[in-house]
C-alpha cells in the first residue's frame, strides 16, 4: 500500500482516501493534491515515486509538468494586465501586435485569442521545433497565418498555438516574456513553486513522466467496430489533415519531448508549466480571495474573466467544451466542484481550479499520463472535496 504523506484538516479526510484509491485502483505512480479553503490550505498531500527508473520518491517539493493546466496560469497573467488598464480584451490584437493584422486578422479582438475563437489552431507550414522554442519564429508564423474559420463564428481548442498567441500579447504589452511576467508579478508575491521556463537549477526536482499506452488503438479498428458516438472523432484522428491532428502538429517534429531539458527550459505558455499541486491551488485561491495578504484579481475583474465566451461543439476536440476568456468552465466530463468553478485541465490528468461559491481552490499533479474518459483520478479527488464540503 502506498504511503500518503502530508496533512489534511478535519473534515477533508475523504480527499486522503480518494488519493489512496487513485494509487490502489487508478494507476497513479507519483502524485500530489492540494486544496485551499478561504485562503488557507486544508489538504496538502503527496505520495508515490517521482522517477520510476531510479525509485526517487515524490517529495513535498517535487515539481511536475502540467501540460495545458499552464493555460489557466497564463490567462491569469493576461487578466492582471487587464485589471491594471494595460490591456483591453475588446481591442484588436493588431493594436498591440501590428504584424498580426496580416491575412484578414485586423479586427480580431484579444478576447478571441483567450476564448479559442480566433481560428488560429494550425499552421500551413509547421515551424522547426528549435525555432518554435526560441519564440519569435513561431509568433511570426502565427502573425502571417490565415484563420481556419471565420473568427468569432466558432470555437476550437488552440492546444499548442494558444500559448504563443496569448503570450505574445503579454510580451508586447508588458515588455516581458510571459514566463518572466508570471515569475515577477504572480509567483514572487505569492511564493509559488511554479515556472513557465524552468531554471536549470530546478531540474533535479522535476518528476519523470510515464505514458500509458491505450489498451486499444481505435485508429486501427475497423470503422464498423468503433462505437457510433466516437466515429467522427476517430475519423478525424485517422485524417492527417483534420484540425484535430493539425492543431497539435504546428512544430516539426510534431511530437515534443516534454521531459527534455530544452523543452522544459523554453517558455511554452500553453503547455510546459512546471510546478507543485500546492502552487496551483495557492494561485487559484488568490484569484478568489486573499492569500497571506495577496489577492490577484478584484471581484469585478474575476467576474469578467470567468464569464462564458464560447460553448458547444469544439471544432478541434469534436466534443462539447466551454471557455471563458482563458479558463475552462465546468462540463459533465469535467465538473470540478460545481457550476461556479473555473480552471484548466492538462494532458494526462492534471487539474487546477477555483470555486468562489465554496471558497475552494484545487491543484492535482501526477506523472502517470493517462487521460481519456476512463481517467477518473482528478474527478474523484474533486468529488471528495465536494463530499468534504457537504
Amino acid at each position: 500500500m502506498t504511503v500518503i504523506n502530508g496533512e489534511v484538516a478535519a473534515g477533508f479526510e475523504p480527499v486522503r482516501e480518494a488519493l489512496a484509491a487513485n494509487f490502489a485502483r487508478r494507476e497513479d505512480i507519483g502524485a500530489a493534491v492540494c486544496v485551499y479553503q478561504d485562503g488557507r490550505p486544508v489538504v496538502d498531500l503527496w505520495a508515490g515515486v517521482a522517477d520510476p527508473d531510479t525509485g526517487r520518491p515524490w517529495e513535498r517539493d517535487t515539481l511536475q509538468l502540467v501540460y495545458s493546466a499552464t493555460k489557466g496560469v497564463t490567462a491569469t497573467a493576461a487578466h492582471l494586465l487587464v485589471q491594471r488598464g494595460a490591456l483591453d480584451l475588446d481591442a484588436p490584437v493588431a493594436e498591440y501586435w501590428p504584424e498580426f493584422a496580416a491575412n484578414g486578422k485586423v479586427e480580431i479582438p484579444v478576447r478571441w485569442l483567450l476564448s479559442h475563437q480566433a481560428g488560429l489552431v494550425a499552421l500551413d507550414e509547421p515551424v522547426p521545433l528549435d525555432e518554435a522554442l526560441a519564440w519569435h519564429p513561431m509568433t511570426a508564423a502565427l502573425a502571417a497565418q490565415c484563420p481556419q474559420w471565420i473568427p468569432g463564428t466558432a470555437h476550437g481548442y488552440h492546444g499548442r498555438t494558444w500559448g504563443w498567441l496569448v503570450g505574445e500579447v503579454i510580451r508586447r504589452v508588458s515588455g516581458r516574456t510571459p514566463g518572466c511576467f508570471f515569475a515577477e508579478e504572480i509567483a514572487r508575491p505569492l511564493g509559488l513553486d511554479f515556472f513557465i521556463g524552468l531554471p536549470a537549477g530546478e531540474r533535479d526536482r522535476v518528476s519523470r513522466m510515464v505514458y500509458r499506452k491505450p489498451d486499444v488503438d481505435l485508429t486501427t479498428v475497423p470503422e464498423e467496430s468503433v462505437p457510433e458516438d466516437l466515429r467522427d472523432l476517430v475519423a478525424a484522428w485517422r485524417d492527417p489533415n483534420s484540425l484535430s491532428n493539425r492543431a497539435f502538429a504546428v512544430t516539426d517534429p510534431a511530437n515534443i519531448d516534454f521531459d527534455s531539458p530544452e523543452v522544459q527550459a523554453a517558455e511554452l505558455p500553453s503547455s510546459n508549466g512546471i510546478g507543485t499541486a500546492h502552487a496551483l491551488a495557492r494561485m487559484h485561491a488568490a484569484l478568489i480571495g486573499e492569500v497571506d495578504g495577496v489577492r490577484l484579481l478584484t471581484p469585478e475583474t474575476l467576474a469578467s474573466a470567468t464569464e462564458e465566451q464560447a460553448s458547444g461543439q469544439d471544432r478541434v476536440m469534436l466534443a462539447p467544451s466551454r471557455f471563458s476568456t482563458g479558463y475552462m468552465l465546468p462540463t459533465t466530463t469535467i465538473p470540478m466542484t460545481g457550476p461556479s468553478a473555473f480552471g484548466h485541465t492538462g494532458r494526462g490528468g492534471s487539474l487546477g481550479f477555483a470555486d468562489p461559491k465554496h471558497g475552494i481552490a484545487f491543484g492535482y499533479v501526477m506523472n502517470h499520463i493517462i487521460g481519456g474518459p476512463d481517467d477518473l483520478r482528478a474527478t474523484t479527488l474533486a468529488e471528495a472535496v465536494r463530499r468534504s464540503l457537504a
